[in-house]
């Protein structure tokens, strides 16, 4: 059998709520499922909506020679995902149409009613589900007895067996690259350059701490705690695609969340003397150790980026991060030792915050030695446990996947047009400070990589008019029912 795998969405927006939206990594779960496949004896294709303007007619042509069709679904795209669903089948209303992803794991069964013209909804991990469902497509296995998939049987929506989570990741074959050779990612929003060609990497699935703002499948799945590949696995994988990539994002949730775990995979790589550059998306400020971090920048890490949220230890303690100030200090400090390009996200918003506490975050923002900082209002996202408490309070609706933190749904104590303000004023402040533009400039100098002053111009220039631009995302914000 052949497969068309789509990862569909507007290649044009660049917003949401001030976080970034760009095409700057492959498909990984479609990539799995590719291997899955490809491994089980099937074609695969590939075709990536946010890395490519794909036409009717190439995706026509895609259709032509496929027997079947998986599409993963963004809540945040899932009205693209809708309007693609609609022209595959308008072109051929009889193939097999499976979509899956977090839209179709926290909203289940509602999936197959956002995605009218899908017939399979797959919950949760797909690669072990895929071959269930090319056995159903063979005419050798019924719908029913597979696992965590609902599905049509005439004008119902049905459900088949329980979810099953994947305990064994090193049983999982290493996701299948080549199907997006096509494509060129790594466009970073932000002055951070990355060598070409990019890939990415997930050692991890989960996260073993619980803030509150975090949307967490474990929420909705029982026993979907935090699973780890054994640094043998990583390794290896890291191994057979060095020399083909020269760059390489980890996209974990928490990649350092098992220090001993860490140092053995980077261990193993100064040993193997790989040669790749690291750009480690999610790391926690807590796990700083100046041994594990001297090991990363040898082992090749030029990016970590921290999700430190506010510079009030109370807001802190409300989004439960079991984090303190002093330890944002000291990891900044200690990545700045180290010479890493440093990131970190902030929001505004929380129930207990004041106009002092924003005044607290950019001040805190603005003394930390950061290359880059994102910040942007707190979003009851589905899935958190600020969202759970929301919908039980019934200040949201259980389908409202994104709530914006403001007076008008009573999540805060801010109006969206302060929200704007705060967050156009911290963006100002932050990166049009003399001494931030002159510690750029001696950095870049002294990292002698001349792209990354380059980029930061373009970035200074798009921040400029940030406040313009969120108040047009404030008019047209609006909550999905």
């Amino acid at each position: 059998m052949k497969f068309l795998l789509l990862r569909p969405g507007d290649r044009g927006k660049k917003y949401k709520y001030f976080i970034f939206v760009p095409s700057i990594q492959p498909p990984l779960g479609l990539l799995y499922l590719g291997a899955v496949l490809e491994h089980d004896g099937h074609k695969v294709e590939v075709l990536d909506y946010y890395a490519e303007d794909i036409s009717r007619e190439q995706l026509e042509n895609s259709l032509m020679s496929s027997d079947a069709v998986g599409m993963t679904v963004y809540t945040d795209d899932y009205k693209p995902a809708a309007d693609i669903s609609r022209m595959i089948k308008e072109i051929n209303p009889e193939i097999p149409l499976i979509i899956g992803g977090p839209h179709c794991t926290f909203l289940q069964k509602r999936s197959l009613s956002d995605i009218p013209d899908a017939d399979i909804s797959v919950m949760g991990e797909g690669e072990h589900v895929i071959l269930d469902l090319v056995r159903f497509l063979q005419g050798r296995k019924k719908l029913s007895d597979i696992h965590g998939i609902y599905y049509r049987d005439n004008d119902s929506i049905i459900s088949g067996k329980t979810l099953q989570v994947i305990d064994n990741l090193d049983a999982l074959p290493f996701p299948a690259r080549h199907l997006v050779d096509k494509y060129d990612y790594g466009d970073l929003p932000f002055g951070y350059k990355l060598k070409k060609r990019v890939t990415a990497l997930i050692t991890s699935k989960g996260c073993p701490f619980h803030c509150r703002f975090c949307a967490r499948y474990g929420n909705f799945i029982n026993d979907w705690g935090f699973r780890k590949r054994s640094a043998e696995n990583v390794v290896k994988e890291i191994q057979e695609i060095d020399g083909k990539y020269r760059s390489v994002m980890i996209v974990d949730d928490n990649f350092l969340a098992d220090k001993k775990r860490a140092h053995r995979i980077f261990d193993m790589l100064l040993e193997a003397e790989t040669n790749v550059d690291f750009f480690i998306e999610g790391a926690r400020v807590d796990t700083a150790d100046k041994e594990l971090y001297m090991k990363m920048k040898k082992a090749g890490v030029r990016y970590i980026g921290f999700g430190i949220e506010s510079g009030n230890q109370d807001v802190l303690d409300f989004y439960n991060k079991n984090i303190t100030l002093q330890q944002i200090r000291k990891a900044v400090g200690l990545a700045r030792e180290m010479g890493f390009f440093i990131g970190a996200s902030f929001m505004f918003g929380a129930p207990v915050e004041t106009k002092k506490h924003v005044e607290n975050t950019i001040k805190f923002a603005c003394s930390l030695s950061l290359d880059s900082a994102l910040f942007g209002p707190l979003v009851y996202i589905m899935g958190s446990s600020l969202w759970v408490e929301a919908v039980k309070n019934k200040k949201i609706s259980p389908y409202q996947y994104a709530t914006l933190a403001d007076l008008s749904h009573d999540l805060g104590n801010f109006t969206k047009e302060e929200l704007i303000e705060y967050i156009s004023n911290a963006f100002n402040t932050f990166y049009f400070r003399p001494n931030y533009i002159l510690g750029q400039i001696y950095r870049t100098l002294l990292r002698k990589d001349y792209s990354l002053l380059i980029n930061g111009f373009k970035f200074f220039i798009m921040f400029s008019n940030m406040g313009k631009i969120g108040k047009k995302l404030i008019k047209s914000e609006k909550n999905t029912t």
